[in-house]
């Protein structure tokens, strides 16, 4: 693992975590790479998977944004779009653990976890670790939007998929999030 063992350094500490995938590691990135233009005593350590960093460890970045690794805990990327269901729930289930280690071994503690949205197990670990965390959402606004007002969209008729049918499927929304509290996902059916 990409544990980092330097000496503190002066200033604040962030520590990024992005959802292990392109559209949510590049918005990620921008946004660190703005907060360390914005003060130069600003350091993030961007924490992503073993086979990210593979992908993306040569990008260029400023100096003070620093690369560090979870294990490859989540299926691939290269398969993962084969079944995105175990993808979702390995997210869910098995990253946590891996985070709250990388965070024992640092030197200087995080003032601040910035972590997407989708993982909200960070929003536990950050309680456990007394450390706020700041949820980022990497995508549009009518997305978050779709999401938020999900159950509103079907009391009003205008939810016009069947979710009932032979095709069902499951949507990210609320609910099931509320779900990964007990690390279980549920099949969430719009009636």
């Amino acid at each position: 693992m990409g544990y980092i063992y330097r000496e503190a350094a002066a200033g604040c500490h962030v520590v990024a975590m992005p959802y292990p995938g392109r559209g949510q590691i590049n918005p990620m990135m921008e946004l660190c790479k703005s907060l360390v233009r914005r003060k130069d005593d600003i350091r993030v350590t961007f924490v992503v998977t073993e086979e990210w960093l593979s992908f993306i460890g040569s990008d260029p970045k400023p100096d003070q944004i620093s690369f560090s690794t979870i294990p490859n805990v989540v299926p691939s990327e290269l398969v993962r779009a084969s079944n995105m269901l175990e993808f979702f729930e390995a997210l869910m289930t098995n990253m946590e653990a891996p985070f709250e280690r990388f965070l024992d071994h640092l030197v200087q503690p995080p003032a601040v976890i910035i972590a997407d949205t989708y993982l909200l197990w960070a929003v536990r670990v950050g309680n456990r670790k007394n450390i706020p965390v700041a949820s980022f959402w990497p995508m549009s606004v009518n997305v978050f939007l779709m999401f938020h007002y999900l159950d509103l969209l079907r009391e009003n008729g205008q939810f016009l998929v069947d979710l009932l049918g032979e095709n069902s499927f499951t949507i990210p929304s609320r609910v099931v999030f509320s779900e990964y509290e007990h690390g279980k996902m549920i099949e969430l059916r719009v009636l």
